[in-house]
């Protein structure tokens, strides 16, 4: 809802234009609604899509534009209907506010696919108003897009789950590569990248991780815990573990050959895709004479979002972070283009924005 015809009740901080420039913004929430849960915001992860939604990259952004897709908080008010949560909750909030509830989609808890699914950020939502995300000082959603956060798990660990954590995990479930002694490869050590390793590790796969430059080895090998790294550009050593893998996922933001990675897989063997790259290519015999299969994946619905949070909370999974004040939002931006973050900027919310 646009800061017009109401109390500007909510602070939040807006990219005006293209310039994907954040600064203070005031503008109201709805009113919360008989299944509506009202989040204090304590924490927002800084994910990509903050760059390119507020940078206007995909050439549909509206503005003023709040983004912040990774949301934790205090439930502060629930609606007379509302059964799962009371005031005091700790909560998390995704990439999605809304869906249909009556697709087959959404009676799976895949609501990730429902034709009207809303964005938290820059969707249009059912009443007709433009949703906006978590860099700002609340949030009023429906109560079955909100997730509940154990008490024992912190709450600014527990931000990037919301979609670095999940964008992996799902596809990890979906394809079975949670069988221990299995094979996992990992290309791109980003945000995404280093929950594959955590998760990989708590299945108890061997993971390799792959990546260009070297100077990732030690942070993979002995910060997360991967059992080898490559150097995806070395023939040899890509050569060396041919049809070595089970599975691999595929973080990698930049544009990069399939052919060599798809030979490292065993026969049957599956990549999961969970980057938008320009363009996906590979020889059809790298698919065809192993019978592999190639995936694509995007978050994930209710259910599985609840059970990888109960998980990390159980097996204590937890994302490397820095923790920053609102007002370098900007700069966390800047050095996120330049991948300078291990491994995900989280927004202290609660204590900087004021």
């Amino acid at each position: 809802m646009s800061s017009e015809g109401g109390k500007e009740d909510c602070l939040g901080w807006a990219a005006r234009d293209p310039s994907g420039f954040l600064s203070p913004y005031k503008f109201t929430r709805r009113a919360v609604g008989s299944e509506d849960v009202s989040i204090k915001i304590t924490h927002c992860g800084v994910c990509y899509a903050d760059v390119a939604w507020t940078r206007n990259v995909q050439g549909h952004s509206k503005y003023p534009l709040v983004p912040g897709h990774e949301i934790v908080g205090i439930v502060k008010q629930v609606g007379s209907s509302v059964q799962r949560f009371k005031v005091g909750d700790h909560v998390g909030v995704g990439t999605y506010v809304n869906s249909c509830r009556e697709c087959e989609y959404c009676n799976d808890r895949l609501e990730t696919q429902c034709e009207k699914a809303v964005l938290t950020f820059d969707g249009i939502d059912a009443d007709g108003t433009v949703t906006k995300g978590g860099y700002s000082s609340h949030i009023v959603i429906h109560e079955r897009y909100c997730f509940r956060i154990p008490e024992n798990y912190p709450m600014d660990l527990a931000a990037p789950l919301l979609c670095a954590g999940i964008t992996v995990y799902t596809p990890m479930i979906r394809h079975k590569m949670n069988q221990p002694g299995k094979s996992l490869g990992v290309i791109g050590l980003g945000g995404l990248g280093h929950m594959a390793v955590k998760f990989g590790k708590a299945f108890g796969l061997k993971v390799t991780v792959f990546s260009t430059s070297i100077s990732k080895k030690e942070e993979a090998l002995s910060l997360l815990g991967a059992d080898h790294f490559v150097i995806s550009s070395d023939l040899e050593q890509m050569k060396a573990i041919a049809k070595s893998l089970d599975f691999i996922i595929d973080t990698a933001a930049g544009d990069h050959p399939f052919d060599p990675y798809m030979s490292l897989l065993k026969t049957g063997g599956i990549l999961a895709l969970v980057g938008f790259l320009s363009e996906v290519k590979f020889s059809p015999a790298s698919l065809n004479l192993n019978m592999r299969t190639v995936s694509g994946s995007v978050t994930g619905g209710t259910k599985d979002t609840q059970e990888m949070i109960d998980l990390c909370a159980a097996q204590k999974i937890y994302p490397n972070i820095e923790v920053i004040p609102i007002d370098y939002a900007n700069e966390a931006l800047e050095r996120l283009i330049k991948r300078d973050v291990k491994y995900r900027f989280v927004i202290d919310i609660e204590n900087s924005l004021k």
